[in-house]
């Protein structure tokens, strides 16, 4: 176990279990925070046993035991299941916790955020939703604490088809096929992606995205890196994880490192927004209305559904909450008839994209909810291109811009944000004493 201390003690004492990828797990005691030792993806019986071990030890490292156990809100995770045993056990309440709520708890604990509200992005791969849907580009407002642990889903990114389930995910070139199928470009998928995926498998998700077999909808911000990423020609064979996000950064950083400041930006472009690239490359009037279109952050309302009193909601609907990001995937369908010689150009104006309509959205979100901090949670934060392009244009909006620290930003860490909710929602009277299960949720 390794040990650290919280900036602000949490109110009690949480044992929480991590998430489903790069396991870790966490008790708090206050201000006292142990970890276990990352056990990997919990696919693995070797990470399941590791977890069981590492949660007895983290047990014995309460004394007074503890008051809550934490855990993911997706019932079928080994943590789940084992959570609820370990807390039938001890007789206290086992509390679900969504993905992305956990996510930017983290946040709120590493900085100590427990006297106003905040609103964040959580970009990663998947993560369960509140409404039982894939998410994974979520723009949430969380009440840190002083209040309540009440929070809310204020925008997201649109949502493609997973043609394959998680597959997807490990073969990039099928979310170029669900975005050439949202863009009503179904007859490109064979053409496009066949040579590279083969004819029959190309032909395979065309017809499973057709009649909508096996295609599960995610808002994952990690998915429409790979779109991207497989549009572009960057990537589109079977990768391991973020492979595919890795290699579109790399393309974007190396032609970024060719342009000049943007104080001795010249008549290419170098040093202005970025939006979305034209097809063919862009001529000078082709960028300058990218870069219109690319600080134009687009705004809907977004409906909720009726508080029933048991989800964790204040009850209270977001005035001018954003709806979902649409620009995205005519931008990114673009990127199918960029010319070899453009794709570092291209993979840098879609990260600029994608970090000025985020920041456009959580501008507009934190003015309506009173925030003045926006705080970035998830794997996709581990992209240095869109992290600092985002994180400067948050800033010179006034906004405070918070990330994780030791805890990092991936999944590695979820279990702190789990805990930092866990203690809270007991401290809120939101938990009773000693309950079989309860979850918090937002949507």
């Amino acid at each position: 176990m390794t040990a650290a201390r919280l900036p602000q003690p949490l109110p009690g004492r949480v044992l929480a279990l991590g998430a489903y990828l790069k396991n870790a797990a966490c008790a708090v005691d206050g201000a006292e925070l142990r970890w276990s030792a990352n056990h990997g993806d919990l696919g693995d019986p070797a990470a399941c046993l590791a977890l069981e071990a590492s949660a007895e030890r983290l047990l014995d490292a309460l004394p007074d035991g503890p008051q809550t156990i934490a855990h993911d809100l997706h019932p079928d995770f080994h943590s789940t299941r084992l959570a609820q045993a370990l807390a039938a056990r001890r007789g206290v309440p086992a509390l679900a916790v969504q993905h992305h709520h956990a996510h930017l708890a983290v946040v709120a604990a590493e900085h100590g955020v427990v006297d106003e509200p905040l609103v964040g992005w959580a970009l990663d791969g998947v993560g369960l939703g509140s409404d039982g849907s894939a998410w994974g580009g979520e723009l949430l407002w969380l009440d840190a604490a002083s209040r309540s642990t009440a929070w809310r889903r204020l925008a997201h990114l649109p949502a493609l088809a997973l043609p394959g389930g998680d597959r997807a995910a490990r073969e990039p070139w099928r979310m170029a096929a669900a975005l050439l199928h949202a863009l009503g470009r179904g007859d490109e998928i064979v053409p496009r992606l066949g040579p590279s995926a083969g004819d029959a498998a190309a032909a395979m998700v065309q017809q499973m995205l057709a009649r909508g077999l096996n295609c599960p909808r995610a808002t994952a911000g990690g998915r429409w890196f790979d779109a991207a990423a497989a549009a572009l020609g960057v990537h589109r064979g079977a990768q391991a994880e973020a492979e595919a996000a890795i290699a579109l950064e790399a393309e974007a950083a190396r032609w970024l490192a060719t342009q000049p400041a943007p104080a001795e930006a010249d008549s290419r472009g170098a040093g202005r927004p970025m939006g979305a690239i034209a097809a063919g490359g862009a001529n000078d009037a082709n960028r300058a209305r990218d870069a219109r279109q690319a600080n134009r952050a687009p705004r809907a309302q977004v409906e909720y559904p009726a508080h029933d009193g048991h989800d964790g909601h204040d009850g209270h609907d977001a005035p001018d909450a954003q709806g979902p990001l649409d620009v995205l995937p005519a931008a990114v369908g673009a990127l199918f008839d960029v010319p070899a010689a453009h794709r570092g150009e291209a993979a840098a104006r879609f990260h600029a994209l994608l970090a000025d309509v985020l920041a456009g959205a959580a501008i507009t979100a934190a003015r309506a909810q009173g925030a003045r901090i926006v705080a970035l949670g998830g794997g996709c934060f581990f992209n240095r291109v869109l992290s600092q392009r985002l994180e400067a244009t948050l800033r010179d909006a006034g906004l405070r811009v918070l990330r994780p620290g030791a805890a990092g930003c991936g999944d590695a860490g979820l279990a702190l944000g789990q805990a930092w909710i866990a203690a809270w929602a007991r401290q809120h009277g939101q938990l009773a004493d000693s309950v079989p299960d309860a979850a918090l949720a937002g949507a």
